[in-house]
């Protein structure tokens, strides 16, 4: 089994569980990688094999100490790498994802804590996202909630979103929507659950899809 292999599915395992509970079924995560249901059984035997994870047929999958810190060190080196091409490449926040999957898996643990320290150990990566330290502990306690349990008539701040889609960054950028922006929820469409939303005092409106990537933080 391939350590690219290993390493992206503890990821995605890790990051589902945070987000849908400890247990995940075989068909959340085959939809998350976009592989068969028989090929995720078949992945998830071998990991259970080895520890990384607990997996039952029919029962779900549940990540294990030893996967979680194999998860959260890719995690790290993604996240450092991510503003590292920021910071010092210029690139846009809307690039660096794709740049950062393929450079985590080839990135040595020295050069990481090289980065780590170069962006004097940042809490946080482009898109909101907690970065673990080197023992695996987040810097940042995240406290923020989705978008779509928001309240009409309240305002909010941008605290995270979801960077795996490029067309989904690109379209927050174009709108002006971004880390810490302040915005306030105007209406809520009862047939389609989309959001009007004010920001800069323009309104647009976001889709549920939309909604379901971004992350907010109530203002006082």
């Amino acid at each position: 089994m391939a350590t690219i292999s290993k390493e992206n599915y503890l990821k995605a395992i890790y990051n589902l569980a945070g987000q849908n509970g400890d247990s995940i079924s075989t068909s959340l995560l085959a939809k998350e990688l976009n592989i068969s249901n028989s090929a995720i059984s078949e992945m998830a035997s071998r990991l259970s094999d080895q520890g990384f994870i607990d997996y039952k047929k029919y029962k779900g999958i549940k990540i294990l100490s030893k996967g979680k810190k194999i998860a959260k060190n890719v995690l790290r080196k993604h996240r450092l790498w991510e503003l590292f091409l920021i910071d010092t490449l210029n690139m846009n926040w809307g690039e660096v994802h794709d740049e950062a999957e393929k450079l985590e898996h080839s990135t040595s643990e020295n050069l990481i804590d090289r980065i780590d320290e170069y962006l004097n150990y940042p809490s946080t990566d482009p898109h909101g996202a907690p970065i673990p330290d080197k023992s695996g502990d987040y810097r940042l306690n995240v406290d923020d909630f989705s978008m779509a349990n928001c309240e009409v008539g309240e305002s909010y701040s941008i605290s995270r979103v979801n960077d795996k889609r490029k067309d989904l960054i690109s379209y927050l950028s174009k709108i002006n929507l971004t880390l810490n922006k302040r915005v306030k929820v105007l209406d809520r469409l009862e047939f389609d659950g989309s959001l009007i939303i004010e920001i800069d005092n323009v309104s647009h409106t976001l889709s549920e899809k939309v909604i379901d990537n971004i992350f907010i933080k109530k203002i006082s």
